[in-house]
């Protein structure tokens, strides 16, 4: 079994090259997978590791970049290891969106995923789902409304555009999109802005299902692809032609071929490309049938 942590924490850094080398060397050392962004405004993180290492690796994070506590964190299980390597990058933001935050500047409007249907129930309230289009289609809030930017960083051209009389409850995955999102919009002058204390993903792992708000399954940027509430690995699948989810009900799409395409990009793909991805997945196959991993085999379900 292994566990999967994710975290973000905003907090001035220096030294970014050399921490860098340290985290990588000892996330490596402790057979740590995943993806660490750190700037000069903090550090957000997903990684995943056997319990005891990943507890080193937590303690060690911390030592290094000097802080005790995370701003948000959030924990899970798999059976399989969800991340194929372990990569630190060093990144301008954590989250680009041409706004640098410090823990001084954020205002505490977290709210408990407990209370969080209680706000968004109430029809005054716009409900802003602040991740990717593609993400939105996999499961969102119910009567949450999603700006369709591709791009982060054109994220402010939409908020721009919003009432500043209404009450805005926003949600991420994890909740660092909305951290960013938020403080912007109080610059701006809104005075009523929530975001979901830990995201979707703390709301999943806390909010039982009966009494849940939740449509669909949450995607997430690992092998698991998507989870349902308690956390546990949904049934979606990603598309070998163009990186996007795939549920059960598109592979019954005449335009979904394993390993090749699915609706989204049957029709922009040329045949030149659907025959390489078909012989890239008969690779796949071959070795999946001998017990061992090919090189172009993404998955590891």
């Amino acid at each position: 079994m292994f566990e999967i942590f994710g975290f973000y924490k905003f907090k001035k850094l220096n030294t970014l090259k050399k921490n860098k080398i340290l985290l990588q060397d000892f996330l490596v050392k402790k057979n740590i997978r995943g993806t660490v962004i750190i700037a000069s405004e903090g550090i957000n993180a997903t990684i995943s590791g056997k319990p005891l290492d990943l507890k080193a690796a937590i303690a060690k994070i911390r030592k290094i970049l000097d802080f005790k506590k995370f701003d948000s964190e959030n924990s899970s299980k798999s059976k399989f290891q969800p991340f194929h390597k372990v990569k630190v990058k060093i990144k301008k933001e954590v989250v680009p969106m041409g706004l640098t935050l410090s823990s001084k500047n954020k205002k505490d409007n977290h709210i408990d995923p407990k209370k969080w249907n209680k706000l968004i129930a109430d029809e005054k309230t716009l409900v802003l789902d602040s991740r990717k289009p593609f993400e939105y289609e996999v499961g969102t809030f119910k009567k949450s409304v999603n700006p369709d930017v591709v791009n982060f960083r054109e994220f402010p051209k939409y908020l721009n555009k919003l009432d500043k009389k209404k009450s805005i409850a926003m949600f991420c995955t994890g909740g660092i999109r909305c951290e960013k999102a938020s403080v912007f919009l109080e610059k701006k002058g809104f005075k009523n802005v929530f975001q979901l204390k830990g995201g979707i993903l703390n709301y999943l792992k806390n909010v039982k299902q009966k009494e849940s708000l939740w449509r669909g399954e949450c995607f997430v940027f690992d092998n698991r692809i998507s989870v349902k509430h308690g956390l546990i690995t949904g049934t979606y699948s990603i598309c070998s032609g163009c990186r996007k989810p795939v549920s059960p009900k598109d592979k019954k799409s005449n335009k979904y071929e394993e390993g090749v395409s699915c609706t989204n990009c049957h029709d922009n793909l040329t045949e030149v490309q659907k025959g390489r991805f078909r012989m890239r997945q008969k690779q796949i196959t071959l070795a999946k049938k001998s017990g061992s991993k090919h090189i172009f085999q993404k998955e590891f379900k």
